[in-house]
């Protein structure tokens, strides 16, 4: 892959200029206060480090993946390989507690992660940047325990962000990073329920114009209160809370044979009415 393309590293540059930091600084905020009370054992961010979507969370072992694109050369501190993840454990005593490490995978449709072990997965902005996003989910799918969660942000397509971008593709003047294919509201909790993924709450933010300079989207903070009240669904970004559910098991084999019980011998009607003259 050619890294000059790289949709993690170009969404990473356009989240350091002001429109990304606006973006940036709702989604922290509001992971903070979504994942401060999700309890249990292993968290996992996938993808996009420039966001520490689990910085609230207090979860004994936690971890961000990245594919290798943002890493330098030597290795970072808080950076650990797949063949460190053979002891979750050992790793807890390893790493810095309050930064997640950072795991290193070649690809995020195969996690290094053992079935049913992870009790939260957040993905923030990666499903739309990737070339095979179900597959994604179905990884994330595998690695959750029941009843695990999985947390979703992406940019609301039906929004001005979203109709700017459009309009961007035709003139060949993009505001948001080029590679990124938007999916909807209603699409992504359909491939969510295809996975067994009950959705329970959705949240919109940011509804400001999609301006670049700071100065006037600082001057647009009006419309972020009228817009929560009166459209809502319009905002520029989105974040989908999700369950992972469990379908009632069945048995399988042959059905069980019940005795019936034993019938006696019939008497004719006749004789037990039969005159005797």
């Amino acid at each position: 892959m050619n890294t000059d393309k790289s949709p993690i590293i170009d969404l990473g540059a356009w989240l350091a200029q002001p429109a990304g930091s606006y973006i940036l600084d709702w989604e922290q905020s509001l992971l903070d206060r979504l994942t401060v009370d999700i309890f249990g054992f292993n968290a996992v961010q996938i993808g996009l480090p420039q966001i520490d979507a689990l910085r609230a969370n207090r979860m004994p072992n936690k971890w961000r993946t990245n594919n290798g694109l943002l890493a330098s050369p030597a290795k970072r501190r808080d950076m650990v390989t797949m063949s460190d993840l053979s002891d979750a454990a050992d790793m807890s005593d390893r790493v810095n507690p309050v930064v997640p490490p950072i795991v290193l995978c070649h690809d995020f449709c195969e996690l290094p992660f053992d079935s049913h072990s992870i009790d939260l997965v957040v993905l923030p902005h990666i499903l739309e940047f990737a070339e095979e996003p179900h597959q994604i989910l179905r990884e994330v799918e595998r690695i959750l325990i029941p009843e695990g969660r999985v947390i979703i942000c992406g940019f609301n397509r039906a929004s001005l962000w979203g109709g700017r971008q459009a309009a961007g593709r035709l003139a060949g003047n993009y505001f948001l990073p080029k590679e990124g294919d938007f999916i909807s509201v209603p699409r992504m909790k359909d491939w969510l329920k295809l996975l067994n993924m009950e959705v329970n709450h959705t949240d919109f933010g940011c509804y400001a114009p999609p301006f670049r300079t700071e100065k006037w989207l600082k001057r647009s903070g009006l419309m972020e209160n009228v817009g929560s009240r009166w459209w809502p669904y319009f905002g520029a970004t989105y974040t989908i809370q999700a369950i992972k559910r469990i379908k009632g098991m069945h048995l399988i084999g042959p059905a069980w044979k019940h005795k019936r019980a034993a019938r006696g011998n019939a008497v004719p009607v006749t004789n037990r009415n039969k005159n005797h003259g």
